[in-house]
């Protein structure tokens, strides 16, 4: 092992500066304010939780977890998601109140990166989960208040894909047979291989009819014609249920405004997260090739956790989302006041005067100063209380 130099990180995890930090508090904060208004109430969890509990519900994959034992011998994890304990939280002391519940969260989240890849191991994500409602009404107010936190945030241009996870089970399941082989082409969809989707399909026992429907499934793209030609496809009824899903969720974001370019169907959408059981969705942005948020529906998630009911959610990943709108908060302004050491005192009272009524003040001794010029270029003013009494002047 090589030793490490006293500048490094951890592998993925990053450092903060003023004016990103500013920036995400920034956006945190609005985005929070809306949630509020839309009656999310915040909840905060411990960043480690018991790897058989929250570690074993979260569907993240073992080597992305970061574990350690704590003095009685238990694996613990840094918590992988937020979903997984705020699904803990509700099945053990909340689920016995008014339900649904609706809560909301902002907080890091850590996944192990196995090479430096430009991915962090630790980021921050803002979000809402809505347990103890079935109703598609639920599904389509997640992604009617995603659409309002991404705007309210400055956001301008996205788009975001829904799908439905049971649609293309039950669809490949009919084709395919197998468990195996639904796997084997599910995962293509997941890493958005389509020519390699395509070419493993040519390569399988099927007749061409079924060949045909496989890859006529990938062009099941757009608006609400998706719905009728996703119905064309399906043989013995298996996926209808999903397209009806879609299709009152469609209508329902139609009620709040939401449909046309900001919604389209992807029903060759699938996730990583294991625990989605319905509607799915993805949000994408100009300038980032990554999702900037995701949800869906997790109706088995909370039984884990001795508690059997629906719930949907949603989380915006903090970092893509600023890196969408491609902007770092200026610094705010900030007066500075110098003084000697005969002038503390009525320095410290001008500061407090100045703090008093709004304004950012930095009080610096001029005797830990080496280079004026460079220490105060920062500030919008400099204001000089040195020597003797009287003597008072600005730069």
């Amino acid at each position: 092992m090589s030793r490490l130099f006293m500048f490094e990180k951890p592998l993925g995890m990053r450092d903060t500066l003023p004016g990103l930090y500013e920036t995400k508090h920034k956006v945190r904060h609005v985005i929070g304010d809306v949630m509020k208004k839309w009656g999310y109430q915040f909840i905060e969890t411990p960043a480690l939780e018991y790897y058989e509990t929250v570690g074993a519900a979260s569907a993240i994959l073992e080597n992305q977890l970061f574990k350690l034992l704590d003095q009685q011998g238990h694996t613990l994890v840094l918590r992988p998601d937020m979903t997984s304990p705020i699904a803990r939280v509700a099945a053990s002391k909340m689920l016995k109140e008014i339900t649904p519940l609706r809560l909301a969260y902002s907080a890091n989240v850590y996944r192990a990166q196995q090479r430096e890849g430009g991915r962090p191991a630790e980021f921050e994500q803002i979000g809402v989960e809505c347990i103890g409602d079935h109703t598609i009404s639920a599904d389509g107010e997640g992604i009617a208040l995603l659409i309002s936190s991404l705007e309210e945030s400055g956001l301008k241009n996205f788009q975001i894909s829904v799908g439905h996870i049971g649609f293309v089970k039950e669809f490949f399941a009919d084709i395919l047979g197998t468990e195996d082989r639904v796997n084997a082409l599910t995962t293509f969809l997941y890493e958005k291989n389509y020519v390699g989707y395509r070419e493993h399909v040519k390569q399988l026992p099927l007749s061409s009819i079924d060949k045909q429907r496989l890859l006529d499934f990938l062009s099941l793209r757009g608006g609400e014609e998706v719905i009728e030609a996703a119905n064309a496809l399906l043989e013995n009824g298996k996926g209808r249920n999903a397209l009806d899903n879609l299709k009152q969720l469609w209508e329902t974001l139609a009620d709040y405004g939401q449909v046309g370019d900001r919604v389209k169907f992807d029903l060759s959408l699938v996730s990583h997260m294991s625990y989605y059981t319905g509607i799915l969705f993805e949000v994408y942005a100009d300038q980032v090739g990554f999702p900037i948020a995701s949800g869906g529906r997790y109706d088995h998630l909370l039984s884990k956790f001795g508690k059997d009911t629906g719930a949907t959610g949603f989380a915006i990943r903090l970092d893509r989302l600023i890196e969408a709108l491609g902007t770092i908060e200026a610094r705010e302004p900030v007066e500075c006041i110098l003084f000697s050491a005969e002038r503390r005192k009525e320095a410290y009272e001008l500061a407090f005067e100045k703090r008093s009524s709004g304004i950012k003040v930095v009080l610096q001794d001029i005797n830990g100063v080496e280079n004026l010029d460079a220490s105060t270029e920062l500030y919008e003013e400099v204001t000089m209380l040195v020597g003797k009494a009287g003597k008072e002047s600005s730069l």
